[in-house]
C-alpha cells in the first residue's frame, strides 16, 4: 500500500509544500504529493453565513453540502419564517442555498444550519438600507392577522389594517398571497420588529398622479368622476387619482339639504371644473353646471304679472318661499299673502301647501323671483290658528339681512288696498330685508 494514505499534512506542516497549480489541493511532502484534505474544508464559526447545494429533502429536514467534512442540516422548522412548512414546497434538489451556522456539532455530531436565518440577516440588511433611504420594499403576505398583515421580507414585516390603503379596508383576507409594495416605518433590530405602510406608496404614487392630472385639468372642463364620500358640505368627486369637491350650493339647483339626497357613494357623475388651486391641491366642481339651468326656463317662458301654480317650500317670519319649477323658488312676501294685515304667515299658509301665485318681479342679474298670493283674482286662503310658534318662525325682522328687491314689488299694485303697507307695518326697507332663512343653493328666489 502507498505511503501517501499514512502521511497527515496537518500534523507535518513544516515539511509541506503547495504543489504549483493545484489551487492549495495537493502538497509535497518528503518529496511525496498528497491531497490536502484542509483545503477542501472552509474554515467557518456559528453565526457565519454559508453556501451550499440541497443533495436531499425528506419530510422534517433538508441536508445540504456546504464543502464541510458532513452535509449540513437543515430543519424544517429552519427553513421559513412561514408557520408549518413542507420542505419540498422551500427548496428543491441542487438547488443552491445560503444558511446560518447554529452548531458546527450538535449531540449526534451533526452540524445544523438555518436557511431562514441566513435570509434573515440579508433581509435586515436590506431593509435598514430601505428605511434609510426611504425605498419601498416589496414581499408576499403570508398571513391574515388581529388588527393586520403579515408581510414576508425574509424578516416578518406587520402592516396594520389602518395603513394598507387609503381608505378603510373590510376585508383584509383579499391581500392574502399578494406581492406588495411598503415603506418602512419603523425599526427595532433587539425585538426584531418591522412596521410597515402600504398607505406611504399609495400617498406618493397618488401625489404624482394629482400633479399629473393637474396638469391637464382646466377650469371649465367637463370631466367624469366617481363619487368617493359624502359629508355634510359637499361630495368628493374621484378624478382618477385626485379628488375634487362639489360643494353642497353646487349640487343642483334645487336646495339640498344633505348631499346623499341626491348622491350614493360609488355613483358615477359628470361635472364642470369650477376652480383649480393648483398650490394647494385642491380642485372645485360643479354638478349642477352639466344640467339644465331651471332660472333660464324662467327667463324664456314666464313674465311679470304670469300667474302659475306653485308649492309652499318653506314659511319663514318675514313671508313664505314657493317653488314653482323643479329647482326654482320665489318669495311671497308676509304683505303678499292676503289682503289684510297678517301677524304671521302660518295663519295663511304651511309648507307643502299647493298655491297659486303672480309674479311680481323677475331679477335676472340676481337670480331671484318676487311673488305673490293675494293678487291671484279669486284667491282667498282661510285663516288658520296659531296654537304655537314653529321652528324658524321666530326671529326680529331688523336683524334680517336686505333682500335686494325693488321697491316697486311692494308699492301696491291696483289690486291690492291703499295703504297696506302701512298697515302691517311694514316699510321699504323692512320689505327688502329678507331671505335670511332661505336655503342656500336655492336657485331663483334666492
Amino acid at each position: 500500500m502507498s505511503s501517501i494514505t499514512t502521511l497527515n499534512p496537518a500534523t507535518d506542516q513544516s515539511v509541506a509544500k503547495v504543489v504549483e497549480g493545484s489551487n492549495g489541493l495537493l502538497l509535497e511532502i518528503d518529496g511525496q504529493i498528497v491531497p490536502n484534505y484542509d483545503a477542501t474544508v472552509h474554515p467557518f464559526q456559528e453565526g457565519d453565513v454559508v453556501t451550499g447545494h440541497v443533495v436531499r429533502i425528506d419530510n422534517d429536514e433538508v441536508l445540504v453540502d456546504i464543502g464541510y467534512k458532513s452535509e449540513g442540516v437543515i430543519p424544517a422548522s429552519e427553513l421559513s419564517i412561514r408557520k408549518s412548512v413542507d420542505p419540498g414546497d422551500e427548496v428543491s434538489l441542487g438547488e443552491e442555498v445560503d444558511a446560518l451556522v447554529l452548531t458546527k456539532e450538535d449531540q449526534d455530531g451533526r452540524l445544523i444550519l438555518s436557511k431562514k436565518r441566513a435570509r434573515f440577516e440579508k433581509a435586515w440588511r436590506r431593509i435598514e438600507a430601505a428605511a434609510e433611504s426611504g425605498e419601498p420594499v416589496e414581499g408576499a403576505v403570508i398571513e391574515v392577522v388581529k388588527g393586520g398583515l403579515i408581510i414576508d421580507l425574509g424578516v416578518r414585516g406587520f402592516l396594520p389594517a389602518s395603513l394598507v390603503d387609503i381608505r378603510r379596508v373590510p376585508n383584509l383576507d383579499e391581500y392574502m398571497g399578494q406581492a406588495i409594495e411598503c415603506k418602512v416605518i419603523e425599526l427595532n433590530r433587539s425585538r426584531n420588529n418591522v412596521v410597515l405602510s402600504r398607505r406611504a406608496v399609495l400617498e406618493e404614487q397618488r401625489k404624482e398622479d394629482r400633479e399629473r392630472i393637474l396638469d391637464r385639468l382646466q377650469p371649465g372642463q367637463v370631466v367624469e368622476g366617481t363619487i368617493s364620500n359624502i359629508v355634510d358640505f359637499g361630495a368628493f368627486v374621484d378624478l382618477d387619482g385626485i379628488d375634487g369637491l362639489i360643494h353642497i350650493s353646487e349640487l343642483s339647483w334645487s336646495h339640498v339639504n344633505h348631499p346623499s339626497e341626491i348622491l350614493s357613494i360609488g355613483d358615477k357623475v359628470t361635472v364642470k371644473v369650477l376652480d383649480i388651486d393648483r398650490q394647494r391641491q385642491r380642485i372645485s366642481l360643479g354638478l349642477k353646471q352639466t344640467q339644465e339651468d331651471p332660472w333660464q326656463r324662467v327667463v324664456d317662458t314666464y313674465n311679470v304679472g304670469d300667474e302659475l301654480e306653485g308649492t309652499v317650500t318653506k314659511v319663514v317670519t318675514f313671508g313664505a318661499f314657493v317653488e314653482i319649477l323643479d329647482g326654482v323658488e320665489g318669495l311671497v312676501h308676509i304683505s303678499e299673502l292676503a289682503q289684510h294685515h297678517v301677524e304671521n304667515p302660518r295663519e295663511i299658509i304651511q309648507p307643502g301647501d299647493p298655491v297659486r301665485v303672480k309674479i311680481l318681479e323677475i331679477d335676472s342679474e340676481r337670480r331671484r323671483l318676487s311673488l305673490s298670493i293675494k293678487r291671484v283674482e279669486g284667491q282667498i286662503l282661510p285663516v288658520r290658528p296659531i296654537t304655537a310658534p314653529a321652528d324658524g318662525d321666530a326671529g326680529d325682522l331688523d336683524n334680517v339681512p336686505e333682500l335686494g328687491l325693488s321697491e316697486d314689488v311692494f308699492a301696491g299694485a291696483d289690486e291690492a288696498p291703499a295703504g297696506s303697507e302701512a298697515e302691517d307695518g311694514t316699510d321699504g326697507a323692512e320689505s327688502e330685508a329678507a331671505q335670511a332663512d332661505e336655503p342656500s343653493g336655492s336657485g331663483p328666489g334666492a
